[in-house]
């Protein structure tokens, strides 16, 4: 499976951006989803998941801001960001884990660059 992350871009506090994540198969429910965000000289940071059952999952600092959601038609899975803080600037990555063979892939980087 290949992930192709994009939608990041430079935006004003309290802005909005759509980070979306194509996969080059069909993602049906057989994946658990997630985004993580990373700064330089810090680890990479579990920002929303997305069950297989559509239980989602947020990081407190970004809870009421951030939505995951996917659209499986499109084999893509979406962050919206709303109300967007200069903290959220990072490299946006996604992430998909098959719920059977665990077997995790990764989307390259997307930056989110939020100016104050």
């Amino acid at each position: 499976v290949q992930l192709q992350a994009s939608g990041g871009g430079l935006v004003q506090a309290g802005g909005s951006l759509r980070l979306s994540c194509e996969a080059s198969v069909g993602i049906g429910n057989l994946y658990y989803w997630a985004w993580y965000r990373q700064t330089p000289g810090k680890e990479r940071e579990l920002v929303a998941s997305l069950s297989t059952s559509d239980t989602t999952f947020y990081v407190d600092s970004v809870k009421g801001r951030f939505t995951i959601s996917r659209d499986n038609a499109k084999n893509t899975v979406y962050l919206q960001m709303d109300s967007l803080k200069s903290e959220d600037t990072a490299v946006y990555y996604c992430n998909a884990d098959h719920k059977l063979t665990r077997r995790l892939f990764w989307g390259q980087g997307t930056q989110v660059t939020v100016s104050s």
